[in-house]
């Protein structure tokens, strides 16, 4: 963005756009245990006026293909 155009407001927001599109969200903290569980499945995170309401996760989606299955 060009900075004779860019307010405070509007750099934040496309900064905010770019972490959005290239999945940078997630601390690496978060990310390395997704991984090292092989989470495949939905991480939902709902914010309001800069505030996290709400976030969860689908559980239906762990992989255990490689895995025995636990009786």
């Amino acid at each position: 963005m060009d900075s004779k155009h860019c307010t405070s407001e509007s750099c934040s927001f496309a900064e905010f756009r770019r972490k959005v599109q290239e999945l940078e969200l997630l601390s690496a903290a978060t990310l390395s245990l997704l991984h090292q569980l092989k989470f495949t499945g939905r991480v939902t995170v709902v914010v309001q006026n800069g505030t996290v309401l709400k976030s969860g996760y689908e559980e239906g989606y762990f992989s255990r293909r490689n895995e025995e299955r636990l009786t």
